[in-house]
This record gives structure tokens, sequence and C-alpha cells, in this order.
């Protein structure tokens, strides 16, 4: 991860190009700041980094859920402008921390279930397109429209004795493996991150 945004920041320090820009974004990647450099006539070198958290509810057929999602991206990407300075093409990798933390409540049982979802990828691909030129001069709107490409997520859950009997602590640790299965079985489709971002940027 460090040896990739060191490679990018090194090919934009050492184009001839003069064109970079500072922008500050929010989406659904959380809140973030990039940076950017033209390092050709129609390609510019973007680097920047998102985060940020919010509550999110979920439920399977054993058990209800209450967590946070909380977001950590580290985008390295490129930026590719075919058709002029405003609309692009992007495309890089997403180094990312993205993670569900939550407590599930069982269905008819006493106590309670520690849960964790990760991304399947913490290297993430990202294929996108975009308005609006990062480093160009003044100040300028630009958004992202993309996806990216995590994997199946993957869940962990553990249970909660605190308060329990030994026998309901057996019983709900029992529960443990067909309950991350139930919640494995509902992530498995979602293998993709939808992207997008909308901001303003200052070139210089």
């Amino acid at each position: 991860m460090k040896r990739a945004l060191v490679f990018a920041a090194a090919l934009a320090a050492c184009s001839g190009a003069q064109a970079a820009g500072v922008g500050v974004r929010i989406g659904t990647t959380g809140l973030g700041i990039d940076f950017a450099k033209n390092v050709a006539p129609t390609l510019d070198v973007r680097v920047g980094y998102s985060g940020g958290s919010w509550g999110y509810d979920s439920s399977t057929s054993g058990a209800s859920y209450s967590g946070d999602i909380k977001l950590s991206n580290l985008n390295a990407l490129l930026d590719f402008h075919p058709l002029g300075p405003l609309f692009r093409v992007s495309g890089g990798v997403i180094f990312n921390k993205n993670k569900y933390e939550a407590t599930g409540t069982p269905n008819g049982q006493p106590g309670s279930f520690n849960a964790t979802v990760e991304s399947g990828r913490t290297a993430a691909p990202y294929l996108g397109i975009g308005w609006g030129n990062v480093a160009g001069m003044g100040v300028n709107f630009y958004a992202d429209l993309g996806v990216m490409f995590m994997g199946t997520p993957k869940a962990t859950i553990s249970a909660n004795c605190g308060g329990l009997s030994g026998a309901q602590c057996t019983t709900l640790q029992n529960q443990v493996a067909t309950e991350q299965q139930n919640l494995q079985d509902k992530l498995d489709r979602f293998k993709a991150y939808p992207v997008l971002n909308i901001g303003l940027t200052i070139g210089f």
C-alpha cells in the first residue's frame, strides 16, 4: 500500500506538467480529500483519503443487528480525460479497512452476538467515470461515479454470555456457527461497493 502511494507521488512530482489541485469531497466512501497532478496532456495522477462512520441496522432469520459502518479508504487513481478536461475515466486501487461492527440480538434467546463484517479485499480495484478536473486551475466542482470491487465481505460472530447461566451460554454458543452462516449468506451478494462522491477542488 505504502509503495503504491509513494510511486504515485513520485510520478507526479517528477512530471514536467504544471497543473495540480486539491479537492475536498463527500459521498459513499466518507468525507475525503484528494491531491491530483497532471502528468500527461490527458492524464492525471490522483491520491486521496476518505473515512467516516454511521449507524446501520440489519437482520437475518436468526437475529437482529444494530451497529456502525466504519469507513477508511486510501485511493491511488489515474484519471484519463479522453474528451477534454471535464469528463474522465478513472481507474486504480482503493486500499480500505472498511468494516461493520454490530451487536446482534438472537430471536427468542437471551444473550447477544458480537458481529464484525470486513471487506473481502483490502486492496480493491476501482473503475469509474467522473466530471471535473481535480488538477484544473481555479475553483471547480467534481464528482465520481464508480464501483469498488471489494470482494465478498467476511463475517465473524462470537457469543456474548454476560449475565447468562452456564446452560444459556452453551445454547448461545451452539448457535454461533449457524448465525454466522446466516449472516454470510446475506453478504455473499455484496461483492462490489458503489462509489458516489461530490466535491470542490482548488487548482494551482
